[in-house]
């Protein structure tokens, strides 16, 4: 697929993204949402797959610590988030901004306190067969 149409492709989900994240609930939502698209088998690459899929976080939420069984590529949608790595200091994200997180890293995303919320998109690559996400405790 030529560039722009990946571009173009791009751009269209995240302005529908970006509407989805801002029509009413039916109720005040209280956790955070993750919602896969696509998952597909890696070419070339047995054992390994390739997931693309958002996180809704309603204000005042956080996805708790957490490891992927693969690498994470991320883009905001709507922020501000901050996003927490053990070890590291946290890190704040604002619309428009992207992030990675390797394999086994220890990390946790956020909402800034006094804000609507926010929405990433993340493609993981990730071993096939695992959980997409192992919840870590201290």
């Amino acid at each position: 697929m030529p560039i722009p149409s990946r571009l173009g492709i791009i751009a269209i989900l995240s302005i529908s993204l970006n509407a989805f994240a801002d029509a009413p609930a039916s109720g005040p939502a209280t956790a955070p949402v993750r919602t896969i698209f696509e998952r597909h088998d890696q070419t070339g690459v047995p054992g390994k797959e390739i997931l693309l899929g958002t996180a809704q976080l309603p204000a005042g939420t956080a996805i708790g610590f957490h490891t992927h069984p693969g690498d994470e590529f991320g883009y905001v949608l709507k922020g501000p988030l901050v996003l927490k790595t053990k070890g590291q200091p946290d890190r704040m994200l604002k619309t428009g901004d992207s992030f990675f997180n390797a394999r086994g890293v220890v990390h946790s995303l956020a909402t800034v306190p006094g804000t609507e919320g926010g929405t990433a998109l993340s493609t993981w690559i990730v071993d096939k067969g695992e959980p997409l996400a192992t919840p870590v405790t201290n």
